[in-house]
């Protein structure tokens, strides 16, 4: 299992139990127990810690994430743009220095 996979079930997992809160709720309301506004406020605030908590898990995945790879010394994106920009420059360096060795040896023949 990836860290994607757990960090997806995580998430999938959060909101089944977003919606048996809310159907919880929504059954509350129904049998009298609470007010539509009541209700609609826990909703609320239940979504809005849940997303919270979720933006969390996200930032902490997002942080652990970038210390492992920091760990294993792994080229960024701009290491290996870096590169490629040098051995374009390189390559046009060695096609005229090939051109130059090249046109010195017919003339010497």
């Amino acid at each position: 299992m990836t860290i994607f996979d757990v960090v997806r079930n995580a998430l999938l997992a959060g909101f089944g139990v977003q919606e048996k809160i809310k159907e919880s709720i929504d059954e509350l309301v129904k049998k009298g127990e609470l007010s539509e506004t009541q209700g609609a406020k826990l909703v609320k605030e239940w979504s809005e810690k849940a997303e919270k908590s979720s933006d969390e898990l996200t930032k902490s995945i997002s942080d652990v994430l970038a210390k492992t790879l920091e760990k294993m010394n792994l080229p960024t994106k701009e290491n290996i743009e870096d590169l490629n920009k040098k051995i374009k420059a390189l390559s046009t360096r060695v096609k005229k220095l090939e051109a130059v060795i090249e046109g010195s040896e017919q003339k010497g023949t």
